[in-house]
């Protein structure tokens, strides 16, 4: 169900379905539940749900397959991989963020007139 956070509907159902796959409740080469059983389950409109599965889709975890339906991927990444992507990310994303405040200091209007 989607609840009222804040958050968009969605990204509530993407991350969901995310889960389901990540944890192999969904399995590889498994079909995702119609857009109409997945609104019915998430109380979503059907606009929202397709969403939630395009944005599963530009991930690479779904594969859409014309007049069968959306299939979790055969070769999505485990969730080890994506796991420590995410921890690499998160770590160049420090480092970046640390590098701009360098920049920014010796930048500034301050250290220019010293």
């Amino acid at each position: 169900m989607v609840k009222k956070t804040g958050r968009p509907g969605y990204l509530q159902i993407a991350d969901e379905l995310r889960e389901q796959i990540r944890s192999g409740s969904i399995a590889p080469g498994e079909p995702l539940p119609s857009t109409a059983q997945l609104a019915e389950t998430f109380g979503a409109s059907l606009s929202v749900v397709k969403m939630s599965v395009g944005l599963l889709r530009n991930e690479g975890l779904v594969v859409g397959q014309q007049g069968k339906g959306v299939f979790v991927r055969e070769d999505a990444p485990p969730a080890d991989d994506v796991r420590a992507e995410l921890t690499a990310l998160r770590a160049a994303v420090a480092d970046l963020t640390s590098r701009l405040e360098r920049l920014e200091r010796g930048a500034s209007p301050r250290s220019a007139k010293s």
